[in-house]
């Protein structure tokens, strides 16, 4: 998920020896935009990662998915990190991605985990989130927020370019089936903006352009360890809240694949998985709940997970994103 860095220091320990030179063992590491940002996750990551790797772990950011589709067999990727559930089908389809041989027998997803090429690292729910000082009723269901008056103001993502909008797009489909497009009829008026990336709409948010905006339920977690500020809340409906798990892949074709499995084989160590709920402000794939912070711990979750199988989330897209446009013209 998209959120602020805590810096953390992973525990360091011998895992791949040899006397090479790290500046001759480059892990490239495709990533979204936030993961090496100076409050994204990425500079834990990479303290981490190269304290036991002795090597240069480099990000390269931007759209993963389409950039790698590009690229094909040519890709300079190693590892790509930020894929989530909905766009495995295309990427699986490429052929591009190799298994990352781990145990997701014991995972703390609320979902069961099989697939044996894209790894989960962390996850939540997409949720709508609000400023409790100014929405002093917010909606207590996705019908009530569908009925509230249209000025109430919220921001969302476009699910053309940002993983948070797509997953948005198969929420309303999965709660409203074939009356997604009305529900997007009536959701209209609210939007204030559709924004490119998750970025974007929460900065309109915080500096107080919205009432509410797309995000997720763990959100809120960053707002009260590291402003002890209560005042931005999820909404929880009962109809269920969309799974949002984020993925990393070993590349097929790289050219440092000890690396590169050395990273898939870190990813769900208790050092790495400690980091994630206080540096990606998301919840861990492999962590027991016991071991989150007190933070994660206290935030209201839903009752209900739902989550589209990778075919289902590829066949509904189109069809998903044709009623969000039309809707929203």
């Amino acid at each position: 998920m998209r959120f602020f860095l805590i810096p953390a220091l992973l525990v360091a320990g011998p895992l791949l020896g040899g006397p090479a030179l790290a500046q001759d063992r480059v892990l490239t590491v495709y990533a979204s935009d936030y993961v090496a940002s100076e409050w994204g996750p990425g500079p834990a990551i990479e303290q981490g990662f190269e304290a036991i790797c002795d090597c240069d772990l480099q990000f390269v950011t931007g759209d993963i998915l389409p950039r790698i589709l590009m690229e094909g067999e040519g890709t300079q990727a190693d590892v790509v990190f930020g894929l989530n559930t909905d766009v495995t089908a295309r990427a699986r389809a490429s052929g591009l991605f190799a298994p990352h041989g781990q145990d997701t027998s014991d995972m703390s997803l609320p979902v069961d985990w099989t697939d044996p090429v894209f790894l989960p690292y962390n996850w939540s729910e997409t949720a709508f989130v609000y400023d409790a000082t100014r929405l002093e009723t917010p909606p207590a269901s996705f019908a009530e927020l569908l009925d509230a008056p249209d000025d109430l103001q919220i921001v969302i993502q476009d699910p053309r370019s940002s993983i948070s909008g797509l997953a948005l797009l198969l929420w309303v489909k999965q709660v409203y089936g074939d009356e997604a497009g009305a529900a997007w009829a009536k959701l209209a008026p609210k939007i204030l903006t559709v924004t490119r990336g998750w970025s974007e709409a929460y900065g309109l948010f915080t500096d107080g352009e919205a009432d509410m905006v797309l995000s997720f339920t763990t959100s809120p977690a960053y707002h009260i360890a590291a402003e002890d500020d209560a005042t931005k809340v999820a909404a929880i409906f009962p109809e269920g809240h969309y799974l949002m798990a984020e993925l990393a892949a070993q590349v097929a074709g790289t050219d440092q694949p000890d690396l590169a499995q050395a990273f898939m084989d870190w990813i769900l160590t208790p050092e790495f998985q400690a980091t994630i709920p206080l540096a990606n402000w998301s919840l861990p794939a492999k962590l027991p709940q016991a071991d989150w912070p007190q933070v994660m711990r206290d935030l209201p979750r839903p009752a209900t997970t739902l989550l589209y199988d990778e075919d289902e989330a590829e066949a509904l897209r189109q069809p998903a994103l044709d009623e969000w446009q039309r809707a929203l013209r």
